[in-house]
């Protein structure tokens, strides 16, 4: 790890959750450089297959407060 990469790690660690979070996002997207044209078609099916289930009640959610706590707990 380079002395840059070590000073960014100890200014970033001292940002919120919600700035952290933000860089993350900026940074999973900066590494994406080809476009899947047939990926946003997939999600779309997707989507819509999934929003069918909701809509006929075939599928279940969870609330998401319980899904963030057991997320937490698992990865904290």
């Amino acid at each position: 790890m380079t002395k840059t990469v070590q000073k960014l790690r100890l200014e970033l660690s001292q940002l919120s959750m919600q700035e952290r979070a933000e860089l993350a996002y900026f940074l999973i997207h900066s590494l994406d450089q080809d476009v899947d044209d047939n990926a946003e078609f997939a999600w779309d099916v997707e989507l819509t297959r999934r929003m069918e289930e909701i809509s006929s009640g075939t599928a279940y959610g969870e609330l998401s407060d319980k899904v963030f706590t057991e997320l937490r707990q698992k990865y904290s």
